[in-house]
């Protein structure tokens, strides 16, 4: 093994001739032959769960940011990238088209990308995105679905136009519309052109608020293509999948999306708590809308040594899914006692909430600092794991790093 050599240059180097090749069982793919890096545009610092499709997450130290980079944007793929795209892209495709469909549509409308740039007032908001399963690796027993940390979330600046805007060109029926659903260019994993690898959406009252987006640039570039470029939604306060990437169409619905992940528990937690490890009717499981509160520190990173009689700073960021976080809380004795933090406003809302503390420590030794935020309506978050639920979803316990005082 050569952890020094990008795969996709490993069999390139001096010739090098594949020893055995006429042995390789039919089927089976070089593993040196893969044609593109798996996080293209990405710090190499993120953490890569799965590479096909793409996941990966960012360590909570590299989300210190106010904004979001675009190259430390976690990765949360359901298919295959679309091909064709560029690793790096500099401008956008006029040419890409969005159709708008669906029962509460009266005809299909087709805007070009160009179209809806040219068209259409340009809004530009701080949105924080989550995927719903951030922080499963906690749950126990462990639920099913990639093990994330607590880094698939952040917080960059996003442009396009308002989804309504397009829906009302489109002359939809706010009589009949009910939810809409969106498809996009990705590819399912198994390759076949008839398989749809996600399809969600959201209600109709949430596709109408000022802050849902048909987006085509994160911090004022074009959209990483591994979060969706050229265009997708933004849907600040619900699930990551519901905010499609390599968006091509919204259907608006009569009725409640039926669409790929939609059914079935995906992104779905059970409608009445229950007990760890039991199995969960799918009838008995209710779709994930607004995310909860939740914070992560982002300064220092976990595992930090300091001299006794020096103040740690301490810095992160706190979000919630419907309105303001109201209040940041540290603790320094697992939870026994509190001490507020300042907490700055939002950029926007759904944008995250800075926080920061002067954290002093009465002796040497080993310590945890926790962060716990409460939101505008005095919902905190729990000291320890949430309800448990078969796929690991909405995870948002406090969130803790290590200390050593010498």
């Amino acid at each position: 093994m050569l952890p020094s050599l990008n795969r996709r240059k490993f069999l390139t180097l001096a010739g090098l001739p594949v020893v055995y090749a006429a042995r390789l069982p039919a089927g089976i793919t070089l593993l040196g032959l893969d044609d593109a890096d798996p996080l293209p545009g990405k710090h190499p610092g993120l953490t890569v769960l799965n590479d096909r499709p793409v996941n990966a997450e960012t360590p909570p130290h590299l989300l210190n940011d106010s904004v979001t980079p675009a190259a430390l944007m976690f990765v949360r793929n359901n298919g295959l990238v679309p091909r064709g795209l560029p690793e790096t892209p500099t401008t956008w495709p006029d040419d890409w088209t969005l159709r708008i469909t669906g029962e509460a549509v009266p005809e299909p409308v087709t805007f070009t990308l160009a179209e809806l740039r040219r068209r259409f007032p340009t809004h530009t908001y701080q949105i924080t995105l989550e995927c719903g399963g951030n922080g499963r690796k906690e749950f126990s027993p462990p639920a099913k679905g990639n093990q994330w940390g607590n880094g698939a979330v952040g917080c960059p600046r996003w442009t396009g136009v308002r989804l309504r805007d397009v829906l009302e060109a489109a002359k939809y029926d706010p009589r009949k519309a009910v939810y809409i659903g969106y498809y996009g260019k990705d590819t399912h994993l198994s390759g076949d052109p008839d398989k749809v690898p996600i399809s969600r959406g959201v209600p109709i009252s949430k596709a109408l608020e000022d802050e849902s987006l048909i987006a085509w640039a994160l911090n004022d570039e074009p959209l990483p293509l591994l979060n969706g470029y050229p265009l997708r939604l933004v849907f600040g306060g619900y699930p990551a999948s519901c905010s499609g990437k390599w968006l091509s169409e919204i259907a608006v619905r009569d009725r409640v999306h039926d669409g790929e992940k939609m059914e079935g528990q995906s992104y779905r937690v059970p409608c009445e708590p229950v007990a760890p490890g039991t199995a969960v009717d799918d009838e008995d499981m209710c779709i994930i809308l607004e995310m909860p509160v939740k914070s992560l520190i982002t300064s220092p990173r976990t595992g930090a040594v300091i001299e006794q009689g020096v103040p740690l700073s301490v810095g992160g960021h706190a979000w919630c899914g419907s309105s303001e976080v109201a209040r940041m809380d540290y603790s320094i004795d697992f939870g026994s006692t509190w001490s507020r933090c300042r907490l700055q406003s939002p950029a926007n809302r759904f944008a995250w909430q800075r926080f920061t503390a002067e954290v002093t420590f009465p002796q040497a030794g080993y310590y945890e600092v926790w962060a716990r935020a409460t939101d505008a309506d005095g919902r905190a978050q729990p000291m320890v794991l949430p309800g448990w639920n078969p796929r690991g979803y909405l995870n948002n316990a406090c969130h803790r790093i290590a200390v050593k005082v010498v």
